[in-house]
């Protein structure tokens, strides 16, 4: 069984520099992203960006995933391949992105909505927005995994949503990777306990109906598995004291979104 890797106060701060590359990465799909452009030109401009700044795109090639993001639109929960799909007005596009920086990770993810998306849509994003606020509240010394999962959980299902269960949120730094794994399902008080050194990401994988997914033949897509639409938050957090310490962040992708109504 792998271990945890538990990191030093330099280490959090390279993965730290690692993560909001990631942020910076995804403001600049925010900046292009819209009806009419195809999720291929989204995957250039990310390769290209995370290039130019002295890093290396996580997902390309691992485990032989073939692209710098994994761009999701609508009833794909996770994992979609970049392709000449023409994104269209109303759509919501999960965009999921990792560099290595200094040989260190970075991983966020931000689902993104295209022009006017119907109430549904809307409601998806924002509850899904909040259930990561909700877990990242829990993610301090002395809780434990299941506590996330939970707060998670609760807030989706109370709105009516579906949590998926066989994807997770999981620790990241040394690797893309690694323990302890984190559900965004669970009971409180269960599942390993959070420490100071451990870094992790949280990142609700919420389906507007059922909590059923798909896994398809190209090995990686995964959609809903009654084809609605599904929303995906990703951050990279430090486990501290009182406070989690959250080394990503989405106030530079919200600026850009803002600038462009």
């Amino acid at each position: 069984m792998s271990k945890i890797y538990y990191k030093s106060l330099e280490e959090v701060e390279l993965i730290r520099e690692s993560s909001l590359l990631v942020s910076k990465t995804l403001a600049e799909v925010a900046k292009v992203i819209k009806a009419g452009i195809t999720t291929n030109e989204l995957d250039k401009l990310a390769y290209e960006f995370i290039s130019d700044h002295g890093a290396i795109p996580a997902f390309l090639n691992y485990n032989g995933f073939p692209y710098s993001l994994c761009i999701s639109p609508n009833e794909q929960v996770v994992h979609g391949f970049p392709s000449k799909y023409v994104i269209q007005e109303g759509d919501l596009i999960s965009v999921d992105c990792g560099v290595i920086k200094n040989n260190y990770f970075g991983d966020s993810a931000y689902t993104f909505s295209i022009g006017e998306v119907d109430a549904e849509k809307q409601k998806l994003i924002e509850v899904t927005k909040r259930c990561l606020e909700l877990g990242i509240e829990k993610a301090v010394v002395g809780m434990r995994t299941g506590d996330i999962g939970f707060a998670v959980q609760q807030y989706a299902e109370a709105n009516g949503f579906g949590v998926v269960r066989e994807l997770v949120g999981h620790g990241v730094g040394i690797k893309l990777h690694e323990k302890p794994e984190v559900p965004n399902y669970g009971k409180r008080g269960s599942g390993p306990k959070l420490e100071e050194g451990m870094v992790i990401a949280i990142e609700p994988m919420v389906n507007a109906g059922v909590a059923g997914i798909n896994f398809h033949s190209d090995g990686w897509t995964v959609t809903s598995k009654d084809n609605k639409p599904s929303a995906h938050f990703e951050h990279t957090i430090a486990i501290k004291k009182g406070k989690a310490d959250v080394l990503s962040t989405f106030s530079i992708i919200e600026e850009v979104l803002q600038q462009k109504k």
